[in-house]
């Protein structure tokens, strides 16, 4: 819920941030919104491959501790760019905890209770895309703008604790080797598509930079599809898509 509602909530505090010391342009004020988002996208596959080699639960520890830190630096930077740069470490932490909460459930309910745990996992974080703009509306009424990025890091901090205590020990039961290829194509394809998107409105949607990003997007993408299937221990087995209801 918090990884969405983080989305969600900044919107609120756009105005503010236009208002403020930092003095971003519409540009910076964009990146500010959506550097979290990219990076989070970007880093989702290999952060959750990081997670099966390593450790579900220390992944999820190792990003609420990221997640909580970038959180509370974000209310205190003086610059627009150092918030940005802020927003990306916290995608970073969003990353590491949304995979690894997914696995951790499969791996501490039974079978028979799965779909319940999956379906009260989903609903909240579903939540989080409502929870945010109210709660964001809530700080704003009554605290300056970095209240919005700050209030993050306390309720990460219940959730490191409640993790450290409740959750179980899991990983991939045969170890893989990382498929280092595979995730620099995914993060590089899935970075310069967002990037594209992002920058489209205020560039044009014919700017040398916005149709680089989608080539570069399409070219790695595609390229990410063709490796999967080729290497013998894949980050993600394209194999999946056969089965409908994944896909």
């Amino acid at each position: 819920m918090l990884i969405v509602a983080t989305v969600s909530s900044v919107n609120v505090a756009i105005p503010a941030l236009a208002e403020s010391a930092l003095r971003p342009s519409d540009t910076q004020i964009l990146w500010i919104v959506d550097a979290y988002a990219l990076v989070f996208a970007a880093l989702l596959l290999p952060a959750g491959a990081l997670g099966d080699r390593f450790g579900r639960k220390g992944a999820l520890l190792v990003g609420l501790v990221i997640f909580a830190t970038a959180s509370a630096m974000c209310a205190f930077m003086t610059s627009a760019n150092a918030l940005i740069a802020c927003r990306a470490v916290m995608g970073v932490g969003a990353a590491l905890i949304m995979p690894s909460t997914l696995s951790l459930l499969q791996s501490a309910f039974p079978r028979r209770e799965r779909a319940k745990a999956i379906a009260m996992w989903a609903g909240f974080a579903g939540a989080g895309g409502a929870i945010g703009p109210v709660m964001g509306g809530i700080l704003m009424a009554h605290f300056w703008y970095g209240s919005v990025f700050f209030v993050a890091a306390p309720i990460a901090l219940v959730a490191f604790v409640a993790s450290a205590i409740l959750a179980p020990a899991s990983r991939e039961a045969v170890q893989h080797r990382l498929d280092l290829g595979g995730a620099a194509l995914s993060v590089i394809g899935f970075s310069a598509l967002l990037a594209a998107i992002i920058e489209g409105p205020a560039r044009g949607w014919t700017d040398e930079f916005v149709l680089a990003g989608f080539v570069l997007a399409v070219v790695c993408l595609v390229g990410f599809v063709l490796f999967e299937r080729r290497t013998p221990e894949p980050m993600l087995d394209m194999r999946f898509f056969h089965n409908r209801r994944f896909a």
